[in-house]
C-alpha cells in the first residue's frame, strides 16, 4: 500500500465552486485520493511513504490538455504563419509520411516533459502509430488518452482502421489492470472531410461496441463548413449528429463554426469540445462561441493542440487565452470569468473526455492527478484572489510538484521520470533528418 500526503497548501478542489481552502490535507492510498478536507478530521492510513509539505504552495487539480499531437513537437517553428489547408498539405503531412516510431516516440517524450513542467496531468493525443506515443507515456508515467488518426483519404486507410481498433481494443480491455489504469484509448478519424462516411460509420460501430469515446476535429475553419455544406449538405455538427456519431462518446476538438442549432445538438448530446484558442488565432480559424457552449451547458476543456500550429504545450495560457478572447468576441469583459477558464482546464477537461468521474477535481474516490503551483513569485502578489491569478498571471514555471495517479512524476521542478537531457538529444537527430 502507498500512501502520499500533501499538508499545508493552500487548496482548490473544484468539487463545486472555486473556493481556496486553508489548512487541509490531501490523502491518497494506492494512487486513489481517500481524504481531502481539514487536516483534523483525517484517520490517517498509515505512515505516509511520501509526505508533501504545501506551505506557500497552491494545490489543484492537474490540469487536463483536451486535444494535442504530442509528437508534434518535432514541428515546432517549421511551419509558421500559414492557414491551415496548405499547412497541412505542403508543411505537415510530407513530413509526417516519414516519420519513424523512435521520431514518435521522443516527440511525445519531449511534448510529455513539457507538459509535466507546466503542471498538466492528462493529455488527449491523436496522432500516428499511438502505440509509440502510448509507450512512452507510460515510460513517463502520464495519463493520457491516445488515439491513431484516420485519415480515409489515403490508400492505406482500411489497414489504418483495423489497427486503430485492435490498438484500441486492447487498451480499453486491459482499462483495469496494472499497467493500463492511466491509459484511456479513443477512435480518432481526422475530420469529416478527410474520412468519408463509410469510415465514419465503421468508427462508429467500433466505438459503441469497445465502450470508447471518438476524438475528432469539427467545424475548425470556414472552409470546413463550406464543405460540410457541399457534400452533407448541412454544417459538420449537424451532419455528424445524422450520420450518428453522437449515439457514441466524443470528443469534438475547436469548434469554432458553431450557429445556435449546432451549439443545441452539442450539449443535448453530450458532445465534449476541445477549445484551443491558441492555434485557432495562429491559423486565423476564428473564435469559438465558447460562452454560447457554456450557457448552454455544454462539456467545455480547452487544449494546445500540437506544437505545429501552436508552438508550446502552456495550458494555463490557453486558459488566459479562453477568458481574453471571449470578452473581445463577446463584447463584454464578464463573458468566460477567470473561475470558468479555470474550470475548463481542469474539470471540464476532464469531463469533455468523458473522464469526470476519474479526475478533474480532489475528491475522494478520484484518481490523485494533481499540482502545487508556488505562490512566492512577484507576479503572483499580492494574493487577492488565487483564482484570478491562476489565469491571468500564473506561468508554467510556477508549478513545482505535478503528480499522477498518486506518483510524483515532478518534484521541486525535477522531472523524476523523464532524462530531459537524452529527449532533447534525440529529437534534434530526428528534426535533423525529417526537415534536412
Amino acid at each position: 500500500m502507498a500512501i502520499l500526503r500533501i499538508d499545508g497548501a493552500e487548496i482548490i478542489t473544484m468539487a463545486g465552486e472555486a473556493r481556496v481552502e486553508s489548512g487541509w490535507t490531501l490523502e491518497a492510498v494506492d494512487g486513489a485520493i481517500t481524504y481531502v478536507g481539514p487536516a483534523e478530521g483525517l484517520a490517517p492510513s498509515g505512515e505516509p511513504d511520501e509526505l508533501i509539505a504545501g506551505g506557500g504552495c497552491l494545490l489543484l487539480p492537474g490540469l487536463v490538455n483536451a486535444h494535442t499531437h504530442a509528437a508534434m513537437t518535432l514541428f515546432r517553428g517549421a511551419a509558421d504563419d500559414m492557414p491551415l489547408d496548405p499547412w497541412l498539405r505542403e508543411k505537415i503531412w510530407p513530413v509526417e509520411a516519414k516519420l519513424s516510431e523512435d521520431d514518435v516516440y521522443w516527440g511525445t517524450m519531449l511534448g510529455i516533459a513539457e507538459m509535466v513542467r507546466a503542471g498538466v496531468t492528462c493529455f488527449n493525443d491523436m496522432y500516428h502509430m499511438p502505440r509509440v506515443g502510448t509507450r512512452a507515456a507510460e515510460d513517463a508515467g502520464m495519463r493520457m488518452c491516445p488515439s491513431g488518426v484516420l485519415l480515409g483519404i489515403l490508400p492505406t486507410a482500411d489497414d489504418m482502421l483495423a489497427e486503430a481498433i485492435e490498438f484500441t481494443g486492447e487498451y480499453a480491455a486491459s482499462a483495469g489492470g496494472t499497467t493500463a489504469h492511466c491509459i484511456h484509448p479513443m477512435l480518432a478519424p481526422h475530420a469529416p472531410y478527410t474520412c468519408p462516411r463509410e469510415m465514419l460509420e465503421q468508427v462508429i460501430a467500433a466505438a459503441l461496441d469497445l465502450g470508447v469515446p471518438v476524438h475528432i476535429h469539427i467545424a475548425e475553419t470556414d472552409a470546413n463548413v463550406q464543405w460540410s455544406m457541399e457534400n452533407y449538405g448541412k454544417r459538420p455538427v449537424q451532419a455528424m449528429d445524422d450520420v450518428g456519431l453522437f449515439d457514441a462518446l466524443v470528443l469534438a476538438a475547436h469548434c469554432v463554426h458553431l450557429d445556435a442549432w449546432d451549439i443545441e445538438i452539442v450539449a443535448e448530446r453530450g458532445v465534449g469540445v476541445a477549445h484551443c484558442p491558441g492555434s485557432n488565432l495562429k491559423l486565423a480559424s476564428g473564435m469559438a462561441p465558447v460562452q454560447a457552449l457554456l450557457e448552454a451547458g455544454a462539456l467545455v476543456g480547452v487544449g494546445t493542440d500540437g506544437c505545429g500550429s501552436n508552438n508550446n504545450l502552456d495550458l494555463l495560457e490557453e486558459a488566459r487565452l479562453a477568458a481574453l478572447i471571449a470578452k473581445v468576441r463577446e463584447d463584454d469583459p464578464t463573458a468566460v470569468p477567470a473561475e470558468a477558464a479555470l474550470r475548463m482546464a481542469t474539470i471540464g477537461g476532464a469531463q469533455a473526455l468523458h473522464l469526470g468521474e476519474t479526475i478533474g477535481s480532489l475528491e475522494a474516490g478520484k484518481r490523485c492527478d494533481c499540482i502545487l503551483v508556488d505562490l512566492q513569485a512577484p507576479h503572483l502578489q499580492p494574493q487577492h484572489s488565487l483564482v484570478s491569478h491562476l489565469v491571468y498571471a500564473a506561468q508554467p514555471g510556477d508549478v513545482c510538484t505535478t503528480i499522477v495517479d498518486g506518483r510524483v512524476l515532478m518534484g521541486d521542478r525535477e522531472l523524476l521520470t523523464i532524462d530531459l537531457d537524452e529527449t532533447i538529444a534525440r529529437v534534434t537527430e530526428s528534426a535533423a533528418r525529417l526537415f534536412a
